[in-house]
């Protein structure tokens, strides 16, 4: 499940701040099944990365807008 910038700017600030946490707790998550060997799926660290980067960049994008 990768997330799409077109779904993100769709989204209330509030909605694509529960994405965020969402993701970064899956992050969290990945760590820690990284540091157990338990880990299956390595890319999926890097999709929750990327996601994370995709939200952060819109809603900074759409503050700057908002500011001018």
């Amino acid at each position: 499940m990768t997330v799409k910038a077109e779904e993100i700017r769709g989204k209330s600030p509030d909605e694509m701040k529960a994405d965020l946490i969402g993701l970064r707790k899956e992050s969290f998550n990945l760590r820690f099944q990284v540091a157990n060997g338990q880990l299956e799926n390595t890319a999926r660290i890097r999709e929750v990365r990327r996601g994370i980067a995709r939200i952060k960049t819109i809603m900074r994008a759409k503050e700057m807008e908002s500011a001018s």
